[in-house]
């Protein structure tokens, strides 16, 4: 099995290959250098927005922050490969305290993102099994694309501009990533979801 990389390690390693300091990326996406920083030593991620603009200030598809090696083929995930320790975890600092690397999934309040085609060369979507901690909170975010979502098990809380929307088991919703939106467990219990994102190139 190929090593994986976390999407803060993609960023460490795009940044040494172009020759961008952390300042410098700061600047072009508009984000705290902290962030940066932790998203890249600790795998901290408060949300999915962040991501993008890293990925627009690199040049770069937001797949390229999260690929092992390039298939130009199809990419077959296998039942049971998405219950694999997450590529990455979002959430709020307060609610993501320990490195990527440590501890098990679930000792981390969150939204756990399992990656289902990450090797996948070229792709334009991003499908990922979500699970979404009953606890877990996280910031509006707000970014370029659209997003689906279908809802596996639990019950699930779009908030979506003004609105808010409450998805069961069987329920999808298909939106535009621009306007501010967060989803978390409704009820009692996590949820865990289908989302494919799109970002233009």
């Amino acid at each position: 099995m190929p090593k994986t990389h976390s999407p803060g390690d993609r960023i460490a390693e795009l940044r040494k290959t172009y020759s961008i300091s952390r300042e410098t990326l700061a600047e072009r996406s508009g984000l705290n250098i902290e962030l940066i920083r932790r998203i890249e030593e600790d795998g901290h991620i408060p949300d999915l927005a962040p991501l993008v603009k890293i990925s627009r200030a690199l040049g770069v598809r937001i797949g390229a922050l999260m690929d092992d090696h390039e298939e130009l083929g199809p990419v077959v995930t296998r039942s049971g490969e998405a219950e694999k320790p997450p590529r990455f975890v979002t959430g709020l600092p307060g609610e993501v305290s320990t490195p990527s690397n440590a501890a098990s999934p679930h000792s981390r309040q969150g939204l756990n993102f399992h990656a289902l085609a990450a090797d996948k060369g070229g792709r334009h979507m991003e499908p990922f099994i979500v699970d979404i901690e009953e606890d877990a909170e996280q910031d509006n975010s707000t970014h370029e694309g659209e997003e689906f979502i279908y809802v596996l098990s639990g019950k699930l809380s779009l908030e979506y501009g003004k609105n808010r929307y409450i998805l069961e088991a069987g329920d999808s919703v298909y939106y535009d990533s621009i306007v501010p939106h967060r989803v978390l467990a409704a009820g009692n219990g996590a949820a865990r979801i289908l989302a494919v994102i799109y970002t233009p190139v």
